[in-house]
């Protein structure tokens, strides 16, 4: 599973079940269980996620570093820098 996808059905699973545990209490308003629930899932996911987190931002730093070497080696190769990676460019010459 996508380390984007785990740690977002995290999130979203702490804010239910601190909503859940709120339900019952007639004294708040619908919203301020909502606020409550809210509040409480964002400090919960510092201490409760951290690892599913770490792991999210290792993976967009990779994807990140990836995407920075094509980027120059596109660039290179529409300035015309040889490198050895590329394919030869292919010739439209008659047959």
């Amino acid at each position: 599973m996508s380390p984007l996808v785990k740690y977002t059905l995290g999130r979203l699973g702490l804010f239910l079940a601190v909503f859940l545990v709120l339900w019952p209490v007639p004294a708040l308003s619908l919203l301020v269980k909502l606020l409550v629930a809210l509040l409480a899932s964002f400090g919960l996911s510092w201490f409760l996620l951290r690892g599913w987190r770490d792991e999210l931002a290792a993976n967009l730093a990779e994807k990140v570093e990836r995407r920075r070497v094509e980027k120059e080696r596109l660039r290179g190769a529409l300035a015309g820098d040889d490198d050895p990676n590329l394919p030869p460019p292919a010739r439209d010459e008659p047959v």
